[in-house]
């Protein structure tokens, strides 16, 4: 071991020493970096909604992810503007609005298209991992060639979902209680009619969530119906498969 032999060289020594630190810190040679945050836990859900009917074709599908709290619909009480837009029209948007302004609301996603009887599209939405407890599923559609039927599910509980884990159920068809079902010629969306879809003006004289009792068509004696026999449906309406995919 090697000592110094003054305290010239000892002062010596340590001003080099120094020099060399402040010159490391000049040149940016030792940068300390802050490793990233990394991103939060994700949950997703696959939602494959088919349609079971014979010529009833569904409109663009809302799926909303809440906690308990938040209802597409109460049986026995009026529907909300939203859920009358997409009941009489088949247009989703205003029902996802007022669900992405509830609180209860976790996340909320759209069909592409609307889906043929036999066919069926699948909607993905994703929540965080700390939002799976208590976790529920709502999904909304309208068979179009109606006044305005709507089917779907109310809040399902997806949370005991683990990962690879399906859940598969059918749906009935409600009257959303907010149109009279007289299937007049220009009061129906679909491609039966091709008539109105939203109107603000409720004329159902209960104007309340129901079970549908179904169309009623020329076939069945109602001359001024622009339905036909192939429009009847049966329950259920609709199948409903959600997958927790991640």
């Amino acid at each position: 071991m090697r000592f110094l032999k003054s305290t010239g060289q000892l002062a010596l020594v340590l001003g080099l020493a120094g020099f060399g630190l402040a010159a490391c810190d000049n040149d940016d040679t030792f940068v300390r970096v802050t490793p990233p945050t990394p991103p939060p836990a994700m949950a997703s859900f696959d939602v494959t909604v088919t349609n079971l009917t014979n010529a009833q074709p569904l409109s663009p599908v809302a799926v909303i992810a809440h906690q308990d709290g938040y209802s597409v619909f109460t049986i026995g009480q009026a529907a909300t503007i939203g859920l009358e837009t997409l009941a009489e029209g088949g247009d989703n948007s205003m029902l996802i609005s007022e669900a992405d302004a509830d609180v209860s609301a976790i996340a909320s996603a759209s069909g592409a298209a609307p889906i043929g009887p036999a066919g069926s599209e699948t909607v993905t939405v994703e929540v965080l991992e700390s939002e799976l407890p208590d976790l529920r599923l709502s999904v909304s559609t309208m068979l179009v060639n109606t006044n305005d039927a709507i089917s779907g599910l109310n809040g399902v509980d997806v949370s005991g979902l683990a990962e690879g884990d399906t859940w598969e159920g059918h749906t009935i068809v409600y009257d959303a209680g907010t149109e009279a079902n007289n299937e007049a010629a220009g009061t129906i969306p679909g491609p039966a009619d091709g008539g109105e879809g939203f109107n603000a003006a409720r004329d159902d004289r209960d104007d309340r969530v129901v079970m549908h009792i179904g169309v009623i068509t020329q076939d069945d004696g109602l001359a001024s119906s622009v339905l036909s026999g192939q429009h009847r449906f049966d329950n259920p309406a609709v199948m409903v498969r959600i997958e927790r995919t991640d």
